[in-house]
């Protein structure tokens, strides 16, 4: 099966799905030694990581698509791309959904969001026409080559235009052939459980944990109890390396060696051994050319 058949599968089984924020193939690697089933890769942790700002668009699909590629060819666990707005009309949709397709994307998630889009759970945000995006979803479901390819519609408008026209949303996108709705940032318990009555017997339902975020924090076993067929944690490795690095950085400085820090480190040997260096060795050995 292909990951994206895996992903649809999946989708149907009565366990909610989590799925964890990565965003490069080290990460990826982690999560699934992990144990994970799937992983979600957060267009948040790419601007973090890679650009050192904030999740306000400012990368493009081509960096996505890197990422993308890159984690696809060390991992075999379905990927959930977020995909922002698509980068553009219906048009760049298509493109968006088939260049992630080929670089490893299992579902594609698209928000109503107007360009330059920013954090769902930023202040501030606009929206495209809900005609417009409903056409966006047209075109993502056409565009796919893998009919098990999930399309994520995201809507951002309760932040913009209020619960109620968040549903209105939701449901205009799901009739536009959305795999799966995820609305962004409820604010408390009535409309989480409103969100999964208006919803949840008819399409997969996606949640977004963020902590500090709008939404309430709950675990996997909570959301999946409410309703939630997935539920996404993307920028949470991103708040935990935060606190890690910084302390790194500080008793390096302080203490000029790594020594007083080595008890939170893997040594060389242990960091080799995650990533499998031994058996890539091994495996590389068969192509050597004969001794003379």
């Amino acid at each position: 099966m292909t990951p994206s058949s895996v992903l649809k599968q999946r989708l149907k089984q009565p366990e909610i799905l989590v799925a964890p924020g990565v965003f490069d193939a080290f990460s990826a690697m982690a999560a699934t030694n992990a144990g994970f089933e799937a992983l979600y890769v957060s267009g948040a942790s790419i601007a973090y990581t890679r650009l050192g700002r904030p999740d306000i668009g400012l990368f493009g699909l081509e960096e996505v698509a890197d990422v993308v590629s890159h984690i696809s060819e060390r991992v075999d666990l379905p990927l959930i791309v977020d995909a922002d707005t698509g980068f553009g009309n219906a048009l760049n949709v298509q493109r968006t959904v088939r260049l992630l397709e080929r670089s490893g994307a299992a579902g594609i998630q698209i928000e109503d969001q107007a360009m330059p889009k920013r954090c769902g759970h930023l202040d501030g945000k606009a929206l495209v026409s809900k005609s417009e995006m409903a056409g966006k979803i047209r075109a993502a479901v056409d565009a796919r080559r893998d009919e098990a390819t999930q399309i994520i519609a995201r809507t951002d408008a309760i932040g913009v235009e209020g619960f109620e026209a968040a549903l209105e949303r939701a449901q205009a996108y799901k009739e536009a052939g959305a795999d799966v709705l995820f609305v962004e940032a409820p604010r408390d318990e009535a409309e989480i459980v409103e969100v999964i009555s208006r919803f949840g017997a008819d399409i997969p339902l996606l949640a977004n944990m963020v902590e500090g975020g709008k939404t309430p924090a709950k675990s996997a076993e909570e959301l999946q109890e409410a309703g939630f067929d997935i539920v996404i944690f993307p920028g949470g490795l991103m708040r935990a390396l935060a606190v890690t690095i910084t302390e790194y950085f500080q008793s390096l400085h302080a203490n000029g060696s790594t020594k007083p820090f080595q008890d939170r480190m893997l040594d060389f040997k242990q960091l080799n051994d995650l990533l499998g260096t031994p058996g890539i060795l091994e495996a590389g050995r068969k192509y050597d050319g004969e001794a003379e």
